[in-house]
């Protein structure tokens, strides 16, 4: 029996229970409405995109901005109700990162040709990744050239763009004969030509086209090694085949620049000491056309390298010498015993590494691997080298030195598999299952997982129309997810005439860039405490989901988002997927960046604790010189 404490009330205990039920069914009626209430206010969020007049320039005057330009307001949301954070005005602590000078304009940190003169030329070592030491970085925002113009939009660009943008004649009258390139007034046209297609780029894969099948959708990912402009990645995307080109910050000027101003996939890049950074298995079809590789050089060790990277029965295109060389060989000035001792040494190479030769048809030659290693590793008692590599980690390709062996692939039970798991057709490639994820290749990557993936981030897209109206209005080309995770970011929005540049970071828990190649997308991998591979304004938008939770402890992060504005357009759009705290902090930087910023709510509602941050890089320029 209770016991009365002194002074206490005396209620009767039908009476006490009644009025407890009746405050706790008041006490949640309440708690219903106000919920209620806040999830409709924040059921339709504010576009994340207004107006942009004005812009407070480096000489403290004002700069008019075109009215296309883009920024968030400031009046985004109250944390303070559910987040417990200090968002007082830190506006007096920002720091107002400068502009740097008007020569850096192109500066591309990690490909320097003054630090490249450090290093050795012996295998191009010199025009490798390089970067800057901690006291060599860059504290200041790279500015585009006086009278820089937004690129032309998607298809045009794949034909025009601005010589404002990319003042470089120099390819223009080098390669003239060849139809690379042509300056008309203001801009620049691409006609399509190149060294080894004068007749343009569609005709050339048109005559590829009789030789392998470019049009059932079995061929979706290409590399295209030394790519001048990218001509032949950039007709290759209306036959729905992606190409990763590349090419080094060489005496061709802004090669690569050019190809991501059409609104093409491109890195800097070479064939040196170190394997490209790409996983194994990751292309349909590798090409070179007059790329300069020396493929019989150093014991065939980039073509090695290619059939690292190359899919189980993918094929391998080359053009120019020594192909053809009984009709070419005095426009190359060489002699016809020279070329045919190349090409018999470079037919060696590939019969060495198990490839066979299907056919050389006038100026093409093509060779295809073999869907699995089983004849090959019998082929090893008559070709002493290259030996089958030993405990190698074949999708190991950040800052990994080149072998001269064969990278193994995943046994199979009899001649006919392919090995690793043969792939779907594009477009069904892009949703179907991995075969790495099928095949438990990648830990705590189920079949069930992959699913729920595909899933969130359909939604996820649907909810980004919202807050960045101009997702779904073909304002944007050039996307990079700086953690790309399975692909299903680029999965979403590839629908919107977009390419993306998925990028899988080196400290991520998991290597999955093996399953983004298996769906028919491109990417590469990183480590973002360092400078991307490319020529600054090259992105139109710039994805991060937890970035910065994962780099917070690793690398000072304003240096992160300064690259993240090296590569960014004028007016391009950033989306940061994380907690509140970390973008409450990522936004103070930014503030003295010439960006504008607003945090909204994550898809699911206000009481989730990850937020998204949506940033608009502000138009500004470089001065013209002045006049003497």
């Amino acid at each position: 029996m209770a016991k009365d404490h002194p002074g206490s009330p005396k209620i009767h205990h039908s009476e006490s229970k009644n009025q407890r039920l009746a405050w706790t069914l008041a006490a949640g009626g309440l708690c219903l409405v106000f919920y209620f209430l806040g999830s409709w206010m924040n059921s339709t969020p504010k576009s994340a995109l207004s107006n942009v007049s004005t812009l407070e320039c480096a000489d403290g005057g004002r700069k008019s901005l075109p009215t296309t330009s883009q920024s968030i307001d400031d009046d985004s949301l109250n944390f303070e109700s559910h987040h417990h954070l200090d968002l007082k005005d830190t506006s007096a602590s920002v720091e107002h990162i400068p502009p740097c000078s008007t020569n850096f304009s192109e500066y591309t940190p990690c490909q320097d040709q003054t630090r490249g003169r450090r290093f050795e030329r012996a295998m191009l070592v010199y025009r490798e990744r390089h970067c800057p030491a901690a006291d060599e970085l860059v504290r200041c925002l790279i500015p585009a050239p006086p009278g820089y113009k937004m690129p032309f939009k998607w298809p045009q660009s794949r034909d025009y763009a601005w010589y404002a943008n990319i003042p470089h004649k120099e390819l223009s009258i080098e390669k003239a004969v060849q139809n690379w390139i042509q300056v008309e007034g203001d801009r620049f046209r691409f006609p399509g030509g190149g060294t080894m297609f004068p007749r343009g780029a569609d005709a050339y894969i048109d005559d590829i086209n009789e030789l392998i099948p470019l049009t059932d959708g079995s061929i979706r990912t290409a590399i295209d090694t030394g790519c001048g402009v990218a001509s032949w990645g950039a007709f290759l995307l209306k036959r729905n085949i992606l190409a990763m080109s590349f090419a080094p910050r060489d005496t061709h000027e802004a090669q690569v620049q050019f190809a991501l101003e059409r609104g093409v996939p491109a890195m800097i890049g070479v064939m040196a000491s170190m394997r490209i950074p790409y996983p194994a298995r990751s292309f349909d079809v590798a090409h070179c056309s007059r790329c300069l590789i020396p493929w019989q050089e150093h014991d065939g060790l980039y073509l090695i390298e290619v059939d690292r990277v190359l899919r189980p029965g993918g094929y391998w295109i080359l053009s120019g010498p020594p192909i053809h060389w009984k009709k070419y060989h005095r426009g190359w000035e060489r002699t016809q015993e020279d070329l045919k001792q190349e090409q018999d040494a470079i037919e060696e190479v590939a019969n060495s590494i198990c490839w066979k030769k299907l056919i050389e048809k006038e100026d093409l030659a093509v060779w295809q691997k073999p869907i699995n290693h089983n004849e090959c590793i019998k082929s090893r008692s008559i070709y002493k080298t290259p030996q089958i590599c030993k405990n190698d980690n074949a999708d190991a390709a950040w800052y990994k030195k080149l072998e001269t062996c064969i990278t193994p692939l995943p046994e199979v039970s009899d001649d006919e598999e392919v090995s690793g798991g043969e792939l779907k057709k594009w477009p069904e490639r892009a949703f179907a299952l991995p075969p790495r994820v099928s095949r438990g290749t990648i830990p705590g990557v189920t079949a069930e997982k992959f699913k729920e993936d595909v899933k969130l981030w359909s939604e996820r897209i649907a909810y980004y129309k919202n807050i960045i109206p101009a997702l779904s209005h073909g304002q944007y080309r050039n996307v990079m997810d700086m953690n790309a995770n399975l692909g299903g970011f680029t999965a979403a929005i590839e629908k919107y005439q977009v390419w993306v540049m998925n990028v899988v970071p080196t400290n991520s828990d998991h290597d999955t860039l093996g399953v983004i190649y298996e769906r028919g997308f491109i990417g590469t991998y990183h480590d973002w405490c360092e400078a991307f591979s490319t020529y600054p304004r090259t992105y139109d938008l710039i994805h991060g989901d937890g970035l910065f939770s994962m780099y917070q402890e690793r690398c000072d992060i304003t240096y992160i988002l300064l690259e993240m504005d090296r590569i960014l357009r004028p007016e391009g759009t950033l989306v940061f997927r994380d907690t509140v705290e970390i973008l409450v902090k990522v936004r103070a930087i930014t503030k003295g960046m010439r960006w504008d910023s607003k945090i909204v709510d994550h898809e699911s509602g206000p009481f989730n604790p990850e937020k998204i941050l949506v940033a608009v890089k502000s138009y500004w320029t470089s001065e013209a010189p002045k006049e003497k």
